[in-house]
């Protein structure tokens, strides 16, 4: 099947696209040049067949066969337990913010198992890795922006300490999203953290960058920054 699917993504590779896609992730430089629609398209056909032996033989050659890998586990139907052992199979070979990021958002099970899928998180958030804290952080704020979750979730933003560039660009993206929905909770919490400076900042920016605050309170928010 490997074989085939190579082929198959060569054959779907665009050269414009490639030079595109390939200066967005500056940190990798295996980029074929598939359009992420194409790779979806892929990626449902291999979920209603043989999915397994797919995953199983796979290769990891290029960002696209490993995008289409982490495409597949979020659109395979079987029993949660099955999936979340895919999930840590694929997590480590995460290497940038692309995949990461289009890995969390199929995870769309989380919405069904949101207290197994929490738990399942929580080693995430504290690793050594970064973009195994990524994963982690980008998963928090694409399923638990919730009332539930959100002291919880602002206790474990405020504590990852990692120096990754990822890392505090995904917790001040993070911190943004959960005060445009909770925004009483999330000015408590920027009003007394731990966050460094640079991460502190970008969470303002990225909250002034919301068409859904209000300019007045833009202001405030502008006048919090750190020098």
């Amino acid at each position: 099947m490997e074989n085939t699917i190579k082929e198959q993504l060569l054959e779907l590779a665009d050269e414009k696209y490639q030079k595109f896609s390939a200066a967005l992730i500056p940190n990798i430089n295996n980029v074929m040049g598939v359009r992420l629609p194409e790779l979806r398209k892929l990626a449902k056909k291999i979920a209603r067949e043989d999915w397994r032996a797919y995953l199983e033989q796979t290769d990891n050659e290029y960002f696209e066969e490993i995008m289409l890998q982490g495409m597949v586990i979020g659109y395979v139907k079987t029993d949660i337990d099955e999936i979340l052992q895919y999930v840590a199979d694929f997590v480590p070979k995460i290497d940038n913010w692309s995949v990461c990021d289009s890995f969390c958002i199929g995870l769309k099970f989380t919405k069904t198992n949101m207290k197994k899928v929490w738990d399942f998180l929580q080693p995430y958030l504290i690793s050594a890795e970064e973009y195994e804290i990524r994963f982690g952080v980008v998963m928090l704020l694409d399923f638990y922006i919730e009332e539930e979750y959100i002291v919880l979730a602002l206790q474990l933003l405020d504590n990852i300490k990692h120096e990754g560039y990822y890392v505090k660009m995904a917790v001040a993206w993070a911190i943004s999203i959960y005060y445009v929905k909770f925004p009483d909770h999330t000015m408590a919490y920027l009003r007394s953290n731990s966050l460094c400076d640079f991460t502190f900042n970008k969470a303002l920016q990225k909250i002034t960058e919301s068409y859904r605050v209000d300019q007045e309170t833009k202001k405030m928010i502008r006048s919090m920054k750190r020098k």
